[in-house]
């Protein structure tokens, strides 16, 4: 029987572990379903990825590398699915792919130029796709030559991190060169990214599934209540979009599109989009599964990933499923906090995100009283 390896999330940060154990658990029965022995690596207490029997075989592991090897040494599995644990399995990709383990779906290489944010703006210019601009820092000193040409207010963000772990948005020189000698404190050695903060703009993301023939579907698209700057993890989040017009849309699905296709993305694909005077930027790509993947399969009540894994196998192409996404009125994301256990957290929001969960909120139009209360108090705690 041929073995497939499937990464978790790890004993991810509060909150983050439980959408990626949804994943997680949904590849493992896909690939069951395909006639393959499927082996959980996980170490998660509090997820049903580490039940003893959802996966044919559960290593309670640390996620880390040298624990992966060996169990990838001793079971010989045909490939590993790295898309599904969110950032702690995707960040394995680069080891597995220079000790020649098969990484099944989306190429290391794929993923590191979404990561790489220098090779990912190389591929939008290419595309004709706008984005902010951006520039990348190693010192105080970059960061600060760098502002003079991008503009405050700037978004500063250290490279591969989760959750939006040190991200802020600074509006003068002297909290830029604070926040930058911050960061290089606590994570030496790291790159900086610098984008000129879209002031004002909306924030939207959709999620689509690519084969390796190119097809796409994207399986959902969410317009953000919060203005753009509010991490997505913390934005109450509506499907379909309640406020984006034709024009928009299309820019949406056309990047989508053409972004998932120039990735060689095979699975799962999340990209972050800004809207500001009609025009759609790219904010970030991640070619895995996001943490609204599963949101959108319960609400239009379509098993995504169950499709997603398949297509990771190569059991299947996009064209093969019959999709009929089912949902009256719209569905909105509300994140869900802890703020009374942690009553010394600031509870302003911003780019670094604080929501320990989320819940779905079904109404049938947007006469309803509570998608009226949430818009009214969308800026509330909005923080620069």
């Amino acid at each position: 029987k041929k073995k497939v390896v499937v990464l978790g999330s790890g004993p991810n940060r509060i909150g983050q572990g439980i959408e990626f154990d949804y994943s997680c658990v949904h590849g493992v029965l896909a690939a069951k379903e395909c006639g393959y022995e499927t082996i959980m690596i996980n170490c998660n207490p509090e997820t049903v990825s580490t039940d003893f029997d959802t996966a044919d075989k559960l290593y309670f592991e640390p996620v880390f590398w040298e624990h992966i090897y060996d169990i990838i040494q001793h079971e010989k599995p045909e490939g590993v699915i790295v898309q599904l644990g969110g950032q702690t399995a995707l960040k394995l990709a680069e080891k597995l792919s220079k000790y020649g383990i098969k990484i099944l779906g989306t190429s290391f290489d794929a993923l590191d130029l979404a990561e790489d944010r220098g090779r990912f703006s190389d591929l939008l210019t290419e595309l004709k796709i706008p984005f902010p601009q951006f520039g990348i820092a190693e010192s105080a000193e970059e960061a600060s030559q760098l502002a003079d040409t991008l503009d405050f207010p700037l978004l500063v963000r250290p490279s591969y991190v989760l959750g939006g772990q040190g991200m802020k948005i600074v509006i003068n020189k002297q909290e830029l060169e604070e926040h930058v000698i911050d960061l290089l404190k606590s994570i030496p050695g790291n790159k900086l990214l610098l984008d000129h903060y879209l002031d004002g703009a909306i924030e939207a993301e959709a999620d689509a599934i690519c084969d390796a023939d190119g097809n796409v579907y994207i399986i959902g698209i969410m317009e953000h209540i919060e203005p753009c700057g509010v991490h997505s993890g913390d934005s109450n989040a509506t499907l379909p979009p309640f406020n984006l017009g034709e024009f928009v849309m299309q820019q949406i699905k056309d990047h989508t599109n053409k972004i998932a296709v120039a990735l060689k993305t095979v699975g799962l694909i999340n990209i972050q989009f800004a809207i500001k005077d009609d025009i759609v930027y790219i904010i970030e790509a991640n070619p895995r599964a996001s943490r609204t993947v599963p949101f959108i399969a319960k609400a239009y009540g379509e098993p995504y990933v169950n499709y997603a894994t398949k297509v990771m196998l190569g059991e299947n192409k996009v064209t093969d499923f019959a999709f009929n996404p089912q949902l009256k009125g719209y569905a909105i994301k509300q994140p869900v906090f802890s703020f009374s256990k942690f009553p010394n957290v600031n509870k302003a929001l911003g780019p670094e995100m604080k929501s320990t969960g989320e819940s779905i909120l079904f109404i049938d139009d947007l006469k309803d009283d509570q998608f009226y209360d949430l818009y009214a108090r969308r800026k509330m705690y909005l923080t620069k």
